[in-house]
Order: structure tokens, then sequence, then C-alpha cells
């Protein structure tokens, strides 16, 4: 299995979990608070902050028809159109500088989702070291050419993606000289119900394309990236806002800075508890194996007094005869004095 290398993180199987914090639209429109943002994700320990860079006219046109309105069933977007929506979640162009400046003061890897030549040609200016490809440009095989034609890694979202589409992707990305592929498993519904997320995809998606994959996960709450971490999850990005009371377009599915933090504890104790595939006692445990059940004389004894059930016990701790040899023992007599509090052993019987 490969690794992949994003600013100066390494990212695959081996590693530990690559958390990354997706701003979004939970700016607000305000450039303040993005770099609020920014201060709270470096924070809370997370190693990459995550944009995404277009324009309301870059990823749709400014037309009003049923095609172009999110359907009105929809949880947090019913019946929006498509322009307004993303007026009101685009990062403007011109902020991209300081928050990447920000980012990088404050120690984070700082990359972003491009949606066109226009984004791929700003990202570049501002020297990204990665790109994402979300789920709806999967298919934009066009898009992921010229994306992978900076030599530089590319992260890939699968949500709402066939195994023949991922696979165009990532052939697409490799030919087009990308410098790495990660795959992500993702469920493209906000929010995204935990029973929809099929961790067990991980492994499958990592056999099946050689790459490291990791999570994109738009669930409530971090549960769900943590069990990922157990089905081989290299690499988690999860929305962030200030404060979720606080609205926004992607503020229900986004976590909170302590939350974010929490995230970034967590996955590492989750790696960390994989382990290995040795069974048997570690060196963790080696106090605890002292105080295993033995037997032990229980009872001030003299040489000719019977083995009782009164004056040998199985106890903590260890150093006696195994419990099992109780009914061996039992009905014999000691062969010497034995004071109270006297590991059971074959000579003194």
């Amino acid at each position: 299995m490969t690794t992949v290398k994003i600013g100066p993180h390494v990212v695959g199987a081996g590693e530990r979990p690559f958390v990354v914090a997706e701003m979004s639209g939970n700016h607000n429109g305000d450039l303040d608070r993005a770099l609020a943002i920014v201060d709270a994700v470096a924070a809370s320990g997370a190693h990459a902050l995550k944009l995404q860079t277009y324009r309301p006219d870059t990823i749709t046109i400014d037309v009003d028809t049923p095609a172009f309105r999110i359907s009105g069933g929809h949880e947090l977007w019913g019946g929006q159109n498509l322009y307004r929506l993303y007026e009101r979640a685009h990062t403007p162009y011109e902020w991209h500088a300081p928050i990447f400046a920000r980012a990088r003061e404050r120690g984070l890897t700082v990359f972003s989702s491009p949606f066109d030549a226009t984004a791929v040609e700003l990202l570049e200016e501002l020297d990204a070291p990665a790109y994402k490809i979300a789920s709806s440009e999967l298919v934009d095989l066009p898009l992921i050419r010229l994306v992978a034609g900076t030599g530089k890694p590319l992260v890939i979202s699968t949500g709402m993606a066939t195994v023949a589409e991922i696979d165009a992707a990532v052939r697409t990305a490799r030919e087009g000289g990308a410098g790495g592929i990660v795959l992500l498993a993702c469920t493209a519904s906000y929010p995204a119900p935990p029973a929809d997320s099929n961790l067990r995809r991980i492994p499958v998606l990592a056999d099946a394309f050689g790459v490291p994959v990791g999570l994109s996960d738009h669930t409530p709450g971090i549960g769900v990236p943590i069990a990922s971490v157990a089905l081989g999850a290299c690499f988690i990005e999860k929305h962030v806002t200030l404060d979720r009371a606080d609205g926004g377009v992607d503020s229900d599915f986004s976590l909170n800075p302590d939350e974010l933090a929490a995230l970034v504890v967590e996955s590492g104790r989750a790696y960390a508890a994989l382990g290995g595939t040795a069974i048997g006692p570690t060196p963790a445990e080696r106090e605890g194996l002292r105080f295993r059940r033995s037997l032990y004389v229980v009872a001030d004894v003299r040489a000719g007094d019977p083995v009782t059930a009164d004056n040998v016990r199985s106890i903590r701790p260890a150093g006696g005869l195994p419990p099992v040899e109780i009914e061996k023992v039992l009905g014999r007599t000691f062969a010497v004095d034995v004071p109270r509090g006297t590991p059971l052993s074959w000579d003194l019987v």
C-alpha cells in the first residue's frame, strides 16, 4: 500500500489518521469569522484546513428553473436555487491569500477543492500542496486531468460514485501526472445518516485501487469517523464551524472546535488501539500477571495437618500452584510448618 505526502504529513496505512477541517461556507460571508475558524482549527490540533474554491458562476449559472433548484424535501436546503446557495456559501477568491497565510502561520497545512481552471490557477499561485476533488466533480474527468497536471496529490471523494466511475477518475488522475491519490469514502447527503456510511467499503476501496483510503464524513458527531479508523481510514475530513448555534449553510453537520479537538485525540487513540494480531499478554499487562489467582496457604499450619478448603484457597496474587491443582492437593498433608500467606508448592505437601 502506497503513502501520499501532503505538506509535511505522510498519509497512508501505518500512519496516524490525518485530520482535515473543512471550512466550506461556515464563514457566513465574514472574513474575520473565516480567520477565527482558522485559529480554532489550529488550536484543536487538527493537521490541515481545507477550503472550496469557486464562484457562483464557475460552479453553475444563474437560472431558476426546477433543474437548478434543490428538491423541496431536502433537510437543509430544500427549494433553494443553486446559484443563490453558492452565493452564500462561496469563499471569495480575494480571501484565499489571507486565509492561506493565517493557516500557515498557525502551523496548518492548507489546501482546497477547485471547481474550474480559474480556481486551479489561484491555488497554484498560493502553492497549495494538494487538491481535493469533490464528490460531484468525480465525473468531471477534464477537471481531474487539469488538476493532476499540477503534479500535486489528489484527494478524491467518492460520494454517489460507482466502481466504474471511481476507476475512471483514478485512471485519469494517474495518467494526468497526479503526485499520489487518496480516495475518500463519502456519503454525499447533508447531513448524512450514520446507517448510510457503509464503512466496510473502506478496505474494499483500498484493495481495489491500491491507494490510501479515508473518510469524508457528514454525519453528526465523531462516532462514525472514529469507527472508520478500525476499518483502515487514514484521512478524516469533517466540516467545522465556530458554533453550530450561529447557523450557516453547513452548520448542522459541522463540528464545533471542542468536538474537532476530541476527534483529533480519539482518532489517534483508535489508531493506536489497532495494534497487531498477536494473542497473549502485552508488555502493559506484565504487572497484571503478578495478580492472577493461584493456590495459597491461607491459615498457619503445622507438619502433618491435612490440606483443606479452609487452609488452602485460590486467591490473588500469582506465585502458587495453578488453581486447577486444588483437587490434587485437598486431603494431602503438609510436610512442613507453613505460615499463612505462603504460595503453595508441591514440596510443602
